[in-house]
C-alpha cells in the first residue's frame, strides 16, 4: 500500500498580527494551533503582514513567512509569494483570496453588512460585497461557521450549498469557572464591581444592540434594586463605528453610575470577569455566530440572547431567548434573571452541557476534511 503524499497547505495568518484579538482573530489563532496539535504530517506556510504579535505553539512542519507591507499586502505581497512557493493549498481564515492563488479554502463569518447596513460606511459595504463575491468565486469551497450564514449566502449571492460546508467554531479550554475566590476578589476590585452585575462582551457598536439594552436595563432597575443593592450592567469591549451615542444614552437616562464601559479587556481576564457575572446579555441584532455565548456558559454564567440570526442555533435551548427588538421583553428578561435563582441553576447546568459540544479539535478537523477534497 501506497504512502498518503502530503500537501503543502498555505494560510493566510494575517490576524495574528493583530494584537487585541476580537472574532476573526480568535478564529485565526485558535484553529491554526488546533491544526498544530492534529496535523504532524503536512508541511504548512503561514503568511502575516509582519511578525505576529503572539504565535501558538507550532509543530516543525510549520513555517512562517513574515511579508510587511502597509498596504494591499494580500495582493501584492501575499499573492506573488505564493506564485513562487506554490503550496498546494491556500486557507483563508478571515479575509480575501489573494489576485495569484492555488485552490483555495475560505472562510465566510457573516453578511452582516447586508444585514445592518448602517453599521458600516457606504465604501466599506462596498468593499465587503465585492470581496464576498470574488471569494465566492475564486474559492473551490467555502466554510461558514453557522447555518445561518450559510442560508444567508445562498439568499444573497445564491451560492450552491454544496460548496459550503458549515464548521461551527471551538472553544478555548481557558474558559471555565474561576474557583479562586482571591482572584475574583482582585478583578472585582480592579474594575469597582462590588454589586451583583450583568456582563456584555464584544465591540460598543450598534449591530449589538446596546442602546436598547441600556434602555431595557434602566426600565427593569426598579424591579431589580432592593435592600439597598442597585446592580450593575457591565459593557467589556473596544468602542467600534457609532458607538458615541451609546456612551451617552446611560447619562441621558440617568443611570451612569450604574452602568460601567470597561473597554477592551484581555483575554486571560476574561474567565474571571464571567465566572462573577449575575448572568451574561448578549442581545445582538445580528451575530454569524456568537463565540461570546459559548465563552460564557463555559464559565457557569447564565446566557440571556437574540432569537436573532446564528444566536439561538449556538444556544441550542442553554439560554433565555428573547426578541431583540422588544425592549419590554428585555427588560423581563434582565429581571427574571436576577430574581430567578432556579432559573440561573437551570441555564448554568445546561450552558456546562452545551459549551462541551464544541472544540477546535474538531473544528480543526472538519477544516482539514474540506482541505483534502
Amino acid at each position: 500500500m501506497e504512502s498518503p503524499t502530503s500537501t503543502t497547505i498555505a494560510i493566510d495568518a494575517s490576524r495574528l498580527s493583530v494584537r487585541e484579538r476580537t472574532g476573526t482573530e480568535r478564529y485565526s489563532y485558535e484553529l491554526i494551533a488546533a491544526l498544530a496539535r492534529i496535523d504532524h504530517f503536512n508541511p504548512y506556510l503561514l503568511y502575516s503582514n509582519g511578525l505576529p504579535e503572539a504565535l501558538p505553539p507550532l509543530g516543525p512542519n510549520f513555517n512562517l513567512r513574515s511579508l510587511p507591507l502597509p498596504r494591499l499586502w494580500t495582493h501584492a505581497r501575499l499573492g506573488p509569494a505564493l506564485l513562487r512557493e506554490r503550496p498546494g493549498l491556500l486557507f483563508v481564515p478571515a479575509h480575501v483570496i489573494p489576485l495569484l492563488h492555488p485552490p483555495s479554502l475560505v472562510t465566510i463569518h457573516d453578511l452582516g453588512y447586508l444585514t445592518f447596513p448602517e453599521a458600516h460606511t457606504a465604501r466599506r459595504r462596498l468593499e465587503l460585497d465585492l470581496s464576498t463575491r470574488w471569494n465566492l468565486h475564486a474559492a473551490r469551497h467555502v466554510i461558514a461557521i453557522s447555518q445561518a450564514t450559510k442560508d444567508d449566502l445562498v439568499r444573497s449571492y445564491q451560492v450552491n450549498p454544496e460548496r459550503i460546508s458549515v464548521i461551527h467554531h471551538g472553544l478555548s479550554a481557558d474558559f471555565r469557572p474561576v474557583e479562586d475566590g482571591a482572584a475574583l476578589q482582585a478583578l472585582r476590585a480592579r474594575y469597582n464591581l462590588h454589586a451583583p452585575y450583568f456582563l456584555y462582551v464584544g465591540t460598543i457598536q450598534p449591530r449589538k444592540n446596546l442602546m436598547r439594552l441600556i434602555e431595557a436595563f434602566a426600565q427593569a432597575l426598579p424591579a431589580m434594586s432592593h435592600d439597598g443593592a442597585t446592580p450593575l450592567l457591565v459593557l467589556a469591549g473596544r468602542q467600534g463605528w457609532l458607538s458615541e451615542a451609546i456612551l451617552r444614552r446611560a447619562h441621558e437616562l440617568g443611570i451612569a453610575s450604574a452602568v460601567r464601559f470597561l473597554g477592551y479587556v484581555p483575554d486571560h481576564e476574561l474567565p474571571a470577569l464571567l465566572t462573577a457575572a449575575q448572568a451574561f446579555v448578549f442581545p445582538s441584532l445580528y451575530e454569524g455566530f456568537g463565540m461570546p455565548l459559548l465563552e460564557a456558559m463555559a464559565c457557569g454564567t447564565p446566557v440571556l440572547t437574540s432569537t436573532s440570526s446564528a444566536l439561538p442555533e449556538v444556544a441550542g435551548g442553554a439560554a433565555l431567548l428573547v426578541e431583540p427588538t422588544d425592549r419590554a421583553a428585555l427588560a423581563a428578561g434582565l429581571v427574571r434573571l436576577a430574581s430567578d435563582s432556579a432559573l440561573r441553576t437551570n441555564l448554568r447546568h445546561l450552558g456546562f452541557a452545551r459549551a462541551a459540544q464544541f472544540t477546535w479539535e474538531r473544528c480543526a478537523r472538519m477544516t482539514l476534511e474540506r482541505l483534502r477534497v
